[in-house]
């Protein structure tokens, strides 16, 4: 669904809330005094009222004068599984990198619970609850799975035991093979440590940068798996994907990043099935 459309205007939430309401007011008189539909960025701020994070026309990139995020948008509330899928150079990496502080944001804003994080250092995020997997170099490779996880909760090392046991249940294989050093694991057991130490600060959202990359498609399917318990003990995800197809299956939601812009958005389901998508981005994605 194209961000553009009339049919993407948002949709009546609480009818009791004054400033959602206000807000759709606001929309759609701009539109019967323009007579074009809301711009992108109406859309984005009407839709993203009350999120838990939402990042609002962000430029970012690696180099001064050199943008990657040329006015990206994107929000997740609570509880929401939110995919981020494009071509190859898109952005959608940076963004998650943005978000996390890792990489600088030159223009716009990034908000938890309306608070301002833009910029903000790694540890400062963790402390406010946001988790980061990066898709390489995610575990320790010389430190057991148990260490992994201590590290994993070195802002709170008084609560490792109750956290762990957290974890554990979600991973089982991480609690049998505790002692176990996290070279020796497999592509997919070391994605599981990754995720499960990420999970050690209990965070309120978790950022994963292509967790099923360089996994056999079994493999995969078991990461995907996971993501999505993840998200049903209440976490909100917000994952990047190459594996487009199989990403859009288990999202509520989907952004599609083209050149460090917002190309599409919807549902997943829509996404799937929306024939621009699928022409232009799908075709030439990984395939589930």
């Amino acid at each position: 669904m194209n961000y553009t459309e009339p049919a993407d205007l948002p949709n009546p939430g609480d009818p009791n809330d004054p400033h959602e309401f206000e807000t759709e007011l606001d929309v759609n008189a701009d539109q019967l005094a323009t007579g074009h539909p809301a711009s992108p960025e109406q859309v984005h701020l009407s839709q993203a009222l009350g999120a838990l994070v939402r990042a609002d026309q962000l430029f970012a990139g690696y180099f001064p004068g050199v943008n990657i995020l040329n006015g990206t948008d994107l929000y997740a509330k609570d509880g929401e599984l939110v995919g981020i899928i494009g071509p190859n150079g898109a952005g959608k990496s940076t963004l998650l990198k943005a978000i996390f502080g890792l990489v600088h944001i030159n223009e716009g804003a990034v908000l938890l619970r309306d608070e301002d994080i833009t910029n903000l250092r790694a540890d400062q995020l963790v402390k406010r609850g946001v988790g980061f997997v990066p898709q390489t170099n995610n575990v320790f490779p010389s430190l057991t799975i148990e260490e992994n996880m201590e590290m994993g909760a070195f802002q709170d090392p008084k609560s490792f035991s109750g956290r762990f046991d957290k974890v554990v249940d979600l991973f089982p294989t991480l609690g049998e093979r505790r002692k176990q050093r996290a070279g020796s694991l497999s592509g997919g057991e070391r994605q599981m440590v990754a995720m499960g130490r990420a999970l050690m600060m209990e965070p309120s959202v978790l950022l994963l940068d292509e967790p099923s990359a360089g996994l056999s498609p079994a493999l995969q399917d078991e990461v995907f798996v996971r993501v999505r318990e993840i998200n049903q003990t209440g976490v909100t995800v917000i994952i990047v994907e190459q594996n487009a197809r199989r990403c859009l299956q288990i999202v509520d939601r989907g952004y599609v990043l083209d050149q460090g812009k917002n190309a599409y958005t919807g549902s997943g389901k829509e996404l799937a099935n929306d024939p621009k998508v699928v022409e232009l981005y799908l075709g030439t994605l990984a395939k589930a």
